[in-house]
């Protein structure tokens, strides 16, 4: 089997220039509802963070490690679920990954009863396990689904499915993970302890029915993916592994490209992590759910980027939007961080727009010249996302009595200049 990040080379027989191949058309929109499953783990990791500062009683640099644990499990499974795929396939690869999301989305509920940190940061491993899992096998596989030449097209689509369930993570997690009840440090300390415990219990608690639901819906996804029909791609064996790892390595794109990507993702994470927190201390009355609403309006912009992104490149060389688009984060970074009032949460907002082309044209620029090589260079790109298990904590470190949580944002500042360099120091495929 081809290994992970690759595009399988061959597809079903008889695609004849087709978008989706006949009768794989419902294998088709299970696999692509898988890009949307695994953005609702992502993106509900942003409200976690503050639900847990508020029923575990969690300092930020505590909370931002629901991150760490999350893209922890993604560096660790990433290996084992190509290993996975390359013995027994694309079906048995996603029905692996979720039964992981499924058993630890279900974990949620003990955790939610004994309200203890270290089974929430379990949980969210075997999440971000399943999801390392559907990553690995679904990227690659839905380009199967019908003639190659088209198959740019359904990835754009698939992505931006993924999108959508970015943007519609924060609205569900707003409404059924948040109470609407707050109360400050004053208020809290104020209480008796067995009101103030009471408290803490029923905020832990409002996250078992979200993810009851998750798990429930994941199982009926793979029941769909049991039962569907599915394109059949053949396995191949690749040779010495390590020795191409070396090969791949010389090459300098890719080896900025898992720099820059380990940078960006830390990044993106970082902003989206602490989006709510940010909100609250620029503006203190908003409230939480308010603020999370705002967050999903970043999201929007963020898959509204990736759609005008995919525009612009038919103009602007990818190299060149990239360094457009890294700048520009940069100003609204000091804006977001130096600013006032509502301005700097406006630019807070706006920067998911800039941030959407960003993984998908480090990720391409980094393997456009691997050719047959790209499927051993594919993977360590995708380890690269261990940046979004570093930065959260970092940034929480950071604001635990050193700086604001708010100024604490020059910190993605400094990691979107470092893919300004990565689009500076790549160049355009047509000086090559």
């Amino acid at each position: 089997m081809i290994a992970p990040g690759a595009p399988p080379r061959s597809t079903p027989a008889g695609t004849g220039g087709r978008f989706v191949t006949p009768g794989f058309a419902a294998g088709f929109a299970v696999v692509v509802s898988l890009f949307f499953l695994w953005a609702i783990a992502n993106n509900f990791n942003d409200l976690l963070i503050r639900q847990f500062q508020k029923a575990l009683d969690l300092n930020r640099a505590q909370a931002g490690l629901v991150q760490f644990a999350f893209y922890i499990g993604y560096f660790v499974m990433a290996l084992p679920a190509g290993l996975v795929l390359r013995r027994f396939g694309y079906r048995i690869g996603i029905l692996a990954g979720l039964a992981f999301y499924a058993v630890g989305a279900l974990l949620f509920y003990p955790a939610a009863e004994v309200r203890d940190y270290a089974a929430f940061l379990g949980a969210l491993f075997v999440i971000a396990s399943g999801a390392a899992f559907l990553e690995t096998a679904a990227n690659p596989y839905i380009v199967a689904f019908g003639d190659p030449a088209r198959a740019e097209q359904r990835l754009n689509l698939a992505q931006a499915f993924n999108g959508l369930g970015g943007a519609i993570a924060p609205i569900i997690g707003a409404k059924f993970i948040f109470s609407g009840v707050e109360h400050d440090r004053a208020a809290l300390d104020a209480m008796a302890p067995a009101a103030r415990a009471a408290y803490r219990a029923a905020e832990a608690q409002m996250v078992q029915l979200p993810y009851l639901v998750l798990a429930g819906v994941v199982v009926l996804i793979a029941l769909a993916v049991a039962i569907v029909r599915l394109p059949e791609v053949p396995r191949e064996t690749g040779g010495n592994t390590l020795q191409g790892l070396r090969s791949v390595l010389r090459v300098r794109a890719l080896r900025w490209a898992v720099v820059a990507q380990f940078f960006y993702v830390g990044a993106q994470v970082g902003v989206w992590s602490f989006f709510i927190d940010v909100v609250k201390t620029i503006s203190p009355a908003t409230p939480e759910r308010e603020a999370a609403y705002l967050l999903s309006v970043s999201l929007a912009l963020f898959l509204a980027g990736r759609l005008i992104g995919t525009l612009l490149m038919h103009r602007i060389a990818a190299t060149r939007l990239l360094a457009v688009f890294a700048l520009a984060n940069i100003a609204l970074m000091l804006v977001a961080a130096l600013g006032h009032g509502m301005i700097a949460i406006y630019a807070l907002a706006l920067s998911s727009l800039f941030m959407s082309i960003m993984f998908p044209t480090i990720f391409s620029l980094g393997v456009r010249d691997l050719g047959p090589r790209a499927p051993l260079g594919a993977p360590l790109i995708v380890m690269a996302v261990i940046g979004g298990a570093v930065f959260p904590p970092l940034m929480g470190w950071l604001s635990h009595g050193m700086v604001s949580i708010q100024t604490a944002m020059l910190v993605p500042g400094m990691s979107f200049a470092v893919v300004l360099a990565f689009a500076l120091t790549v160049r355009p495929a047509a000086q090559r």
